[in-house]
């Protein structure tokens, strides 16, 4: 279920003389197989009539919805930054590293730094005031936000790259490990932008590491 204001007035409830702006930041994009994790870090305003009504946690939110969203709160964030961390950063970081690598850009990025940080489920210790929470796109509508921008955003770039490599369905599993993307990769091989170091199941180990090295090569 959608609860918007619930989501809301959590954040409201931190607002205080020293607290005036609050900034949601997270990610979108750990665990596919192929493509960026993709990072939105947002400062929302949470005057009485600024709810955007809708927002949650972008799992939960249809397709449709969350395009129509994403304009809304681009339109109405006081400030915003979105980050991107590609493959290699992947392969080479591991997924946690390029995230938080990721998230840190996007909250360096903000031309206003907030009074408080939410973050969903790690860690950044950027912030002299910032808390981490679990499921946190479900719980903080700034978290929310950023987790709607970082989907669509990360989705449209896996539809441009549909575009290039259309024998494995990017536009419908965006990354994901579906059977029909699995296929894929067993009948036509690995692409730019599968992530290596997930693939060692489908590939096998040492297939892995011939790749590794032909791409530190170039």
């Amino acid at each position: 279920m959608i609860d918007t204001l619930k989501i809301f007035e959590y954040d409201k409830s931190f607002l205080s003389d020293k607290i005036k702006y609050i900034a949601g930041i997270d990610e979108v994009g750990r665990g596919p197989l192929a493509g960026p994790v993709v990072t939105a870090c947002i400062i929302m305003p949470y005057s009485q009539d600024s709810m955007i009504d809708g927002v949650f946690d972008s799992k939960k939110v249809s397709k449709k919805n969350r395009e129509i969203l994403y304009d809304k709160i681009l339109a109405n964030a006081i400030d915003y930054s979105i980050s991107v961390e590609q493959v290699k950063s992947i392969d080479e970081l591991n997924i946690l590293n390029a995230t938080i690598k990721a998230m840190k850009h996007s909250y360096c990025e903000l031309k206003l730094k907030p009074d408080l940080l939410l973050i969903d489920a790690v860690k950044l210790n950027i912030n002299e005031n910032e808390k981490s929470i679990i499921k946190g796109d479900a719980t903080s509508y700034a978290i929310a936000c950023a987790s709607i921008v970082a989907k669509v955003y990360r989705d449209r770039l896996m539809q441009e790259y549909a575009k290039k490599y259309p024998e494995y369905d990017f536009e419908n599993n965006v990354g994901y490990g579906t059977k029909k993307h699995i296929e894929a990769i067993k009948k036509f091989g690995v692409t730019d932008i599968h992530r290596i170091s997930f693939l060692k199941n489908i590939i096998g180990e040492e297939e892995c590491k011939r790749i590794s090295m032909e791409r530190e090569a170039k």
